[in-house]
């Protein structure tokens, strides 16, 4: 998969709905239902991260939820790579990128939201053929201002901003001509999903896809 063809199928996916969620899950028993829950509410592209041991059972258990688009975050390494693919993840996230990392990517035909942070960071994408990519953290480095900021001169590249995202400042970023959707994790938060509370993550899933952009 060239560049070229990884930023379409990207975009694609950005485009499914306002928000992408960040989903950190404990208990592979949550997957599935959860998945169901954020598919149902209208938020079919699910990230989940490679932050704990059952990361990759919880890819294989959504990776079955009829409607789900599940990719794999936190991608580090090309192991992560192939873990994430053969767990069922149909697309990735990093926190940054790298050129052992894309190449991985690339080879195994997988799309790739790389993490970038500054105006270099995104050159460095364009000129190797990206035109979609990931924005984090992006509060911690200056929110949808320094967005808007790196969009002047930077238009060709369009962002899913992640990292410190809320329903409460979303819109700030949706509003934005390079902003295709956003990351957040309060579409499903802990307590809820430890209690198993999937009406209510369904109904802040619901809440989120409304969201304009």
């Amino acid at each position: 998969m060239t560049p070229q063809e990884a930023s379409l199928k990207a975009a694609e996916i950005c485009a499914l709905a306002p928000v992408v969620p960040v989903l950190v899950v404990h208990d592979v028993a949550h997957a599935r239902p959860l998945a169901e829950a954020l598919v149902a509410g209208g938020l079919p592209a699910l990230e989940v991260t490679l932050r704990t041991p059952v990361a990759l059972d919880v890819i294989r258990e959504m990776a079955k939820v009829e409607g789900g688009v599940v990719g794999a975050g936190t991608l580090l390494t090309p192991a992560d790579v192939t873990a994430a693919i053969a767990a069922g993840a149909t697309f990735g996230v990093s926190p940054g990128a790298t050129d052992l990392l894309l190449d991985a990517c690339e080879a195994a035909d997988l799309p790739l939201l790389a993490g970038t942070s500054t105006a270099s960071d995104v050159m460095r994408l364009l000129e190797r053929g990206y035109t979609v990519a990931k924005f984090f953290p992006a509060e911690a480095n200056g929110g949808a201002p320094a967005l808007k900021a790196i969009g002047a001169p930077l238009p060709q590249m369009k962002f899913c901003p992640t990292g410190g995202i809320s329903l409460k400042n979303a819109n700030e970023y949706l509003s934005l001509s390079n902003t295709m959707c956003v990351g957040g994790s309060w579409v499903a938060p802990t307590d809820l999903v430890n209690k198993g509370d999937w009406k209510a993550i369904e109904e802040l899933a619901r809440e989120a896809a409304a969201l304009p952009r």
